[in-house]
């Protein structure tokens, strides 16, 4: 695997948050090359809730930064209200959105930037994190590898979930 050199974690700025709607969209599992999802559905309620209004007390963004170019973001927020996120469990977990750009991926981008992620929700006193994937994304083993489990299958998609908690 080639490694991430000259990549720097960090939080996104404020000026950056408008990137944040192109990096949602390349959050989609696009299944089909033959039948992509069109750009706009992020403007639907159910997908722009992730990142409207951004800026709340919960709200966690790490960006990817290679060169002054963000080449990857994760994000959480607690998506509990009404239209409530795909991966929520709770009115007390954050719920992971995480992308990298195509150009950019197996280069364990997306691993540094969900471990960075976790860390700062530990740090910040949040017992567990969660997400939800299709089980045909190929994203699922590497969540898997950094320690998300099955906490409920929905058929296509799991919602995981990791603990926080530190194991003593």
């Amino acid at each position: 695997m080639n490694t991430a050199e000259g990549i720097r974690y960090r939080p996104i700025r404020a000026h950056e948050v408008s990137q944040l709607e192109s990096f949602l969209y390349l959050a989609i599992f696009q299944p089909d090359p033959e039948n992509i999802i069109p750009r706009e559905v992020v403007k639907g309620p159910t997908i722009s809730v992730y990142i409207d209004d951004w800026g709340r007390e919960d709200d966690l963004c790490i960006v990817a930064d290679h060169d002054g170019e963000i080449v990857g973001a994760a994000w959480t927020r607690i998506l509990a209200g009404n239209p409530r996120g795909f991966g929520n469990i709770d009115r007390h977990t954050p719920e992971f959105s995480i992308a990298v750009v195509p150009e950019q991926r197996g280069r364990g981008i997306g691993a540094q930037l969900i471990r960075t992620v976790l860390d700062q929700l530990r740090d910040r006193g949040y017992a567990r994190a969660s997400l939800s994937v299709q089980k045909a994304n190929p994203a699922l083993r590497l969540y898997r590898r950094l320690g998300f489990t099955e906490f409920a299958d929905h058929g296509d998609d799991y919602v995981l979930v990791h603990s926080l908690k530190i194991q003593e």
